[in-house]
């Protein structure tokens, strides 16, 4: 288990940046659609297709539980870090009476067995305490109660997002290391399919059933540059100058590639499902 000190300023930093860009996550998900046309909240829900008692772990401004209200949802409820973004989850018409709360997934305020469904859409894996997220989901589900997650995977070679990782993470990591020091986020066993499994059968949940997508392949190198900017936290420590330079040489680069060929944007999420017993 994680130092209490480093969990607390690992959610501290969550809020911040969150409040600071409520959203965020949404306007990502948005402008960045699968190859269906569906968002990947959409393609998360259609996993879910039976789910009416439903609770949303790192809800966000609600967009996820929005899109569940229409599939036909009707017991909503959401928790965040960020009361910034349940401001925005609270204003929205599907949730009007949705149990929407500020706090952590680590200790869920909300009784046992309430719940025939829990989600969280790339939210999971940036949480502290991972077990003790799976337990409580796992408290909270009926039995024979499903969860069903999305998590970011590394992308995909010779594409726009690993051009840019391949260019920025000089830049980010010098920036996180002179200004502030950034929190370890997460658990990396979250991200790949073995270790998943490995934390949700501890709690009681069957070998998840995983799928891996890829959001934002048709764009141009801009809509690449603002897609990756809009996804990466350590982007709120670079300075103006820092970040114009490392769009201008990423632009030039990404220009060229795209003369060979289409250059896909290379985005990847698994999306992971299991339930109780």
């Amino acid at each position: 288990m994680r130092a209490v000190d480093e969990i607390h300023a690992g959610e501290d930093f969550y809020r911040r940046t969150h409040n600071q860009m409520p959203g965020a996550t949404s306007r990502y998900v948005r402008a960045n659609p699968l190859p269906d046309g569906r968002s990947s909240y959409q393609f998360l829900a259609d996993q879910v297709p039976d789910a009416r008692q439903v609770l949303d772990l790192g809800c966000g401004d609600g967009s996820l539980l929005a899109v569940l209200a229409r599939s036909g949802a009707t017991g909503l409820a959401g928790i965040d870090l960020a009361d910034g973004e349940l401001v925005t989850a609270r204003n929205r018409p599907e949730l009007a009476g949705a149990d929407l709360r500020q706090g952590r997934a680590q200790e869920l305020p909300f009784e046992d067995n309430a719940f025939d469904t829990v989600v969280s859409h790339m939210a999971l894996m940036l949480m502290a305490d991972v077990e003790q997220v799976l337990a409580e989901a796992a408290r909270v589900l009926k039995p024979e109660g499903q969860l069903a997650i999305s998590v970011g995977l590394r992308p995909a070679p010779g594409s726009g997002r690993a051009l840019f990782l391949k260019l920025a993470r000089p830049v980010l990591f010098a920036a996180v290391q002179q200004q502030e020091s950034m929190p370890a986020l997460g658990d990396r066993r979250t991200r790949t399919r073995e270790g998943l499994n490995e934390l949700v059968e501890a709690a009681g949940f069957q070998a998840v059933s995983w799928t891996e997508v890829s959001p934002g392949t048709n764009a141009t190198p801009a809509q690449m540059w603002q897609s990756a900017v809009d996804s990466y936290y350590e982007v709120t420590f670079v300075d103006t100058r820092q970040l114009q330079n490392l769009r201008e040489e990423f632009l030039r680069q990404a220009s060229q590639l795209a003369e060979e060929g289409p250059l896909p944007y290379g985005a990847r999420m698994a999306i992971a499902t299991t339930q109780l017993g």
